[in-house]
C-alpha cells in the first residue's frame, strides 16, 4: 500500500523535524535559558553535548526502526480484513509516526533531567522543559510533513472507501497543533525565563534581552512557516472544491475532486463528489426525459414544480406526417430493418422540424406530430409549420428516395396543457387544427409532391412564407363540416436549398 519511495520520504521528514527540534533545544538550553550559578560550567555542556549528540543519534535510529515497524504488516487469509489493516495503515500512519517521536522525546526530557539534577534542580528543570518544548516542535513538524508525504496514498485508500464520517483528528484538532507550534512554544520559552529571572533574580538584563530577542525572532521565523502550513493545509482541499464547482458551472458533469484528508475537509471533498454524481444523475435523467417528451415540455414541467393537470387555449400550428405503404413495409423486410429505416425517417423530421422551432409532441407507430406555437410560443407558427413542412417534403425525396410520406398542415386554435393522472400525464394538444391536419395528411398521399397545407393556416402566416404556396380548391375532408381550402409549396428553390444543405428561405 506504501510504496518504498513515500517510506523513504517519511524518513527524511522525521529526521529533519527532530534536526529542528533538535537544534531549538541545544540553543535554549546551552546558550540563552539561564541555568543559575555552577561550579564547572564548561563541564556541565560538554557532558550535556555529548550525551545529547549520542541520544541523538540513538533516538533517531531507534525511531526510523520503529516508525517502519508501525507501517509493516502480516498477511491475513481474509482480504477485506487485509485491506482494512491497510487502510488503517495510511489513514492513522500521520498519528503513528507522532507517537513513537513522543515517546522518545518524552524519554530524552527524563534522561538529562536526571543527568543534570547532580549538578542543580533548577538546571534539571529548565532542560527537561525546554526538551519537552522541543519534542512538542518534532512532533507537530513531524505530522503535518507526514500528513502531506502521505497525501496520495492517502487519496487512493479514500477513493476506494470515502469518508462518512471523521477518521483523523478535525479541523480544530490541527489547529491547535499549528497554534502550539508558532505561538505557544515560544511562548512557553519567554514564559521560563521570566520565571526564573523572577524567582532567582540572577539573570542580567543584557542576558535577558538575549533570550528574548533570539525567542521572539524564532516565534516570528516558525509563526509564517506554520502560518503559511496551516493555510496550505485547509485552503488546498477548500480550492479542489472551489475549481471542480467552477467545471460544474459550465455544465461538465464528470468533475471530481481527489479525497485526501481524514477530516471535515475530507468530507467535504467526498460530499462534492457525491453531490456531483447526483446532479450528473439528474442531468442523464432530465436529458432521457427531454428526449422523451421535448426539451420545451421537459423544462416547462421541472419549472412548474408541482404536477398541474389541464390546458389552455393556445394559438397553434400542427404538423403531421405519415409514411405511406408502411403495412407493406413492414411486412416485406426483416424488422431490423423496418426499425432502421424508421429511424431514418423520424431522424430527418426530428432534425427538420426543430430547426424550424417546433416540437414533436408524439410518435404514432410511423407517423409523427409536431407543433409549432406550444408548449414555448412562437412569433409565426403557423409560417414556421409551413417553412417545416416544404422542407421535409424535399429532404425526404432527396435524402430517402425509397421512403414516401404525407404531410399534412394546419394551425388555429388548440387547446394545450397536461392531459392524464398525476401517476401518470403528458403534455399534448387537441383542438381542431390536430385533426384537420391528420386528415391533410391522409390526403397528401395521393397527390404531387406529398404536402398539403390548409388555407387557414397560409392565412396566419407571415407575406413571406405565403408566397411559397399555392391555393387550390376546396375540398371537404373526411369528418369535417365545412370544406378546406387546400394549398400545396410551389417548390421554388426548395430542392436546390436541400442539396446544398442550406435553408430555402435564404435563397429566395
Amino acid at each position: 500500500m506504501i510504496s518504498w519511495p513515500v517510506r523513504l520520504a517519511l524518513l527524511v521528514a522525521v529526521v529533519v523535524a527532530n534536526i529542528v527540534g533538535a537544534g531549538v533545544v541545544l540553543v535554549l538550553s546551552a546558550w540563552v535559558l539561564p541555568n543559575g550559578p555552577l561550579a564547572d560550567p564548561a563541564t556541565v555542556r560538554l557532558v550535556n553535548l555529548v550525551a545529547f549528540g549520542c541520544y541523538l543519534l540513538v533516538a533517531v535510529l531507534v525511531g526510523a526502526v520503529w516508525g517502519a515497524g508501525r507501517f509493516r504488516m502480516r498477511d491475513h487469509p481474509d482480504l477485506e480484513v487485509q485491506r482494512r489493516r491497510e487502510h488503517r495503515r495510511v489513514l492513522y500512519g500521520p498519528l503513528r509516526l507522532t507517537t513513537v517521536q513522543a515517546v522518545l522525546w518524552l524519554l530524552a526530557a527524563l534522561l538529562f533531567a536526571g543527568i543534570n539534577a547532580r549538578w542543580s534542580w533548577r538546571l534539571a528543570i529548565s532542560v527537561a522543559e525546554t526538551t519537552l518544548v522541543g519534542g512538542i516542535i518534532v512532533c507537530g513538524l513531524s505530522y503535518l510533513l507526514s500528513e502531506r508525504i502521505l497525501r496520495r496514498s492517502t487519496a487512493r485508500v479514500l477513493a476506494a472507501q470515502p469518508p462518512r464520517r471523521r477518521v483523523l483528528p478535525g479541523i480544530v484538532a490541527r489547529s491547535l497543533v499549528f497554534w502550539v507550534l508558532g505561538t505557544a512554544v515560544p511562548v512557553i520559552g519567554l514564559l521560563l525565563a521570566a520565571v526564573s529571572a523572577l524567582v532567582y533574580g540572577d539573570v542580567p538584563a543584557a542576558q535577558l534581552a538575549v533570550i528574548v530577542l533570539s525567542i521572539g525572532g524564532t516565534a516570528l521565523v516558525t509563526g509564517v512557516l506554520v502560518t503559511v502550513g496551516a493555510a496550505r493545509a485547509v485552503a488546498d482541499p477548500v480550492n479542489a472544491v472551489r475549481r471542480g464547482m467552477r467545471r460544474v458551472e459550465r455544465g461538465e458533469f464528470d468533475a471530481r475532486v481527489t479525497v485526501y484528508d481524514g477530516t471535515e475537509l475530507g468530507q467535504l471533498q467526498s460530499g462534492f463528489n457525491t453531490m456531483v454524481a447526483g446532479l450528473a444523475e439528474r442531468e442523464r435523467i432530465r436529458d432521457l426525459f427531454g428526449r422523451q417528451v421535448g426539451r420545451d415540455v421537459a423544462e416547462r414541467a421541472a419549472d412548474a414544480g408541482e404536477v398541474r393537470l389541464g390546458g389552455e387555449v393556445r394559438s397553434v400550428a400542427v404538423l403531421f406526417v405519415d409514411l405511406v405503404g408502411s403495412t407493406a413495409l413492414a411486412s416485406q423486410r426483416p424488422a431490423e430493418e423496418v426499425v432502421a429505416v424508421l429511424n431514418r425517417f423520424f431522424g430527418v423530421v426530428v432534425e427538420t422540424v426543430e430547426e424550424h422551432g417546433g416540437w414533436i409532441n408524439k410518435f404514432q407507430g410511423d407517423a409523427a406530430l409536431a407543433v409549432f406555437g406550444a408548449p414555448a410560443p412562437a412569433p409565426d407558427p403557423a409560417g414556421s409549420a409551413l417553412a417545416a413542412a416544404r422542407r421535409l417534403g424535399v429532404r425526404l425525396a432527396v435524402e430517402l428516395p425509397d421512403v414516401e410520406a404525407g404531410i399534412g398542415v394546419s394551425a388555429g386554435d388548440a387547446v394545450a396543457g397536461n392531459l392524464g393522472d398525476p401517476r401518470r400525464y403528458e403534455y399534448t394538444v387537441i383542438g381542431d387544427p390536430v385533426n384537420e391536419a391528420a386528415r391533410l395528411t391522409e390526403l397528401a398521399k395521393s397527390v404531387p409532391g406529398r404536402v398539403l397545407a390548409a388555407g387557414s393556416a397560409l392565412a396566419q402566416a407571415d407575406g413571406r412564407e405565403r408566397g411559397r404556396w399555392t391555393l387550390g380548391e376546396e375540398t371537404l375532408l373526411r369528418g369535417r363540416g365545412e370544406p378546406t381550402r387546400l394549398a400545396t409549396p410551389d417548390g421554388r428553390d426548395d430542392r436546390a436549398a436541400v442539396r446544398t444543405g442550406t435553408a430555402p428561405e435564404e435563397q429566395g
